[in-house]
């Protein structure tokens, strides 16, 4: 991905590795957007970086989806970027019960949202140069961490979702990468201090430099032995498998 002369839009950029990604970015003269629910995050955020706007957006509603959606290509129609961050992520209970409103919250929040974001932009993004479609993923698609079941089960989905949509645009001018960060020290979880977490700049710095690449994982030093776990062959086998059965079912 070229770091300079994009117009980039980043979901759940109020805080945590949404904002330190846009203030990276921005930092490299692009132009950002940052989106999220709460304006007084957004508001702090682009207090502190001239020239960085923001957007409202509720992830969990489609409508707010597609009305953000208008209202970006309206007003940047250079927009060429588009960064899927937003996400929660909660403890559960899969030996037991699990609560029900958490469950239908974190997939909507961090399957649902995504996919719908790029769906309502993705027309669009395929009309210009560089573009790039993100998703902030996490190792927990490759390693589930038990207590959470539920948010590492919507992370390994968004993998499997990336995998098929970069297939599916191999021939367009989109880009579909996937940001899969080891533990890091955002609030989510309650990380800020934890101290087995990999400090927010160190991982922003490190992936930056990834991003910069032509790799379409963007995976930080400790984040490789977690994606090992699929075995190295994964990219081929699923793209092997995907070439030999559309025609198939198209036919």
């Amino acid at each position: 991905m070229k770091l300079t002369g994009n117009t980039i839009f980043i979901t759940g950029g109020g805080s945590g590795i949404g904002r330190g990604l846009a203030e990276a970015l921005h930092k490299r003269g692009n132009k950002v957007i940052i989106a999220g629910r709460r304006r007084s995050h957004l508001d702090e955020v682009v207090a502190a970086n001239p020239g960085m706007a923001a957007v409202e957006l509720d992830i969990t509603d489609a409508a707010s989806i597609e009305r953000v959606a208008a209202r970006l290509i309206a007003d940047y129609p250079d927009l060429n970027v588009l960064i899927n961050n937003a996400g929660v992520m909660q403890p559960d209970q899969a030996g037991g019960k699990v609560d029900d409103a958490l469950m239908v919250s974190t997939i909507t929040t961090n399957l649902m949202g995504p996919i719908r974001m790029t769906s309502a932009l993705i027309d669009h993004l395929k009309t210009r140069n560089d573009a790039v479609v993100a998703y902030t993923s996490s190792v927990l698609a490759f390693v589930p961490l038990a207590v959470t079941a539920v948010y590492s089960s919507t992370k390994a989905a968004l993998h499997s979702y990336v995998l098929s949509q970069r297939f599916m645009l191999r021939d367009t001018t989109v880009r579909v990468l996937e940001i899969a960060p080891p533990w890091v020290r955002t609030d989510l979880m309650n990380s800020r201090e934890a101290e087995l977490a990999m400090p927010l700049e160190a991982f922003i710095d490190e992936t930056m430099t990834v991003l910069g690449t032509d790799a379409d994982e963007i995976l930080v030093e400790g984040a490789k032995q977690f994606r090992g776990n699929p075995g190295p062959g994964e990219h081929d086998l699923v793209n092997g498998f995907n070439a030999q059965i559309t025609p198939v079912l198209a036919g």
